[in-house]
């Protein structure tokens, strides 16, 4: 499957170290052809309504990646209580319905506990109104489950390995309900 995977902030390493970590698992499994798009490196204009194609340049090139994408999966901060600017400038970018037959996975980054509901309360309800199959689950990571190495908390990489599994699980179920809906009109 074409998997995207989006390290959603332009400030600190803990999502990128987070994304990476992830990006090293689903290459492990052989199967998935892997574009990884790194907000940081990205100059991304604020959208203006224009369609994403017009953008022209390497911000053309992330839109399309992740229009083209069966799988996507988002990591993400917590800053002040809510996602960064310039990961809800990428979905301004996208049109209504990007995520349409895609299945979409969450990993987040943040300081504190407190902001656990931030996932519920932000990212799902873009995710849903962009029409995303989003898996329900997803890994919450603390600043104290890293080192500067990487991930050193065991329990965050399996519940990433669960993150894989449960994404790929669910893309595979939704896609399989997708074709028998679409056979079922016999065209």
């Amino acid at each position: 499957m074409k998997t995207v995977i989006i390290s959603g902030s332009v400030v600190g390493s803990k999502t990128r170290k987070a994304t990476t970590a992830l990006k090293e698992k689903i290459e492990l499994l052989n199967e998935h052809e892997i574009e990884y798009i790194d907000l940081k490196e990205y100059d991304m204009p604020f959208s203006d309504g224009r369609n994403y194609l017009d953008y022209g340049g390497r911000t053309t090139e992330a839109l399309t990646k992740i229009m083209e994408a069966d799988v996507v999966y988002i990591g993400t901060p917590i800053f002040q209580a809510s996602i960064p600017g310039p990961l809800k400038n990428l979905f301004d970018l996208l049109p209504p319905d990007a995520f349409l037959n895609k299945t979409v996975s969450m990993i987040i980054t943040a300081g504190s506990l407190r902001h656990y509901l931030v996932p519920e309360q932000q990212m799902k309800p873009i995710l849903s109104y962009m029409k995303a199959n989003i898996v329900p689950g997803y890994v919450y990571i603390l600043d104290q489950d890293f080192s500067a190495e990487g991930i050193e908390n065991d329990d965050i990489m399996l519940r990433l390995d669960a993150l894989v599994d449960n994404t790929f699980n669910n893309a595979k179920a939704h896609k399989t309900v997708l074709e028998k809906f679409d056979d079922s009109f016999g065209f």
